[in-house]
């Protein structure tokens, strides 16, 4: 089964910073990342094909394509690979955020 980990800043208590990542924020910081593209349908083929509206940070690594979502504030990410990790932890790490697993 995989696992799946939400970037998110609601367990901060800092009252100067922002609780939530607003999706302009994200769109800002990917857009300086050339291994990332944003797009607004994530379509996942397979047996079946299936697209899936919503905010996409496409995270390019070798062969693979892994999505960043961003959803109601915060970021999702499946770890799949074990590749995402660090570079989840790194995204995290320059967004102010932390990681949970969910």
């Amino acid at each position: 089964m995989s696992k799946r980990y939400r970037i998110t800043r609601a367990m901060q208590n800092d009252g100067g910073s922002a609780q939530t990542i607003s999706l302009e924020e994200c769109k800002q910081y990917f857009a300086s990342k050339s291994d990332f593209t944003y797009t607004s349908v994530y379509t996942v083929v397979g047996a079946t094909t299936m697209s899936i509206e919503g905010d996409f940070f496409m995270w390019s690594f070798g062969d693979a394509t892994i999505p960043f979502r961003h959803y109601q504030g915060d970021i999702y990410v499946s770890g799949n690979n074990e590749a995402v990790i660090p570079r989840m932890l790194e995204v995290a790490s320059d967004l102010r955020a932390d990681v949970v697993e969910e």
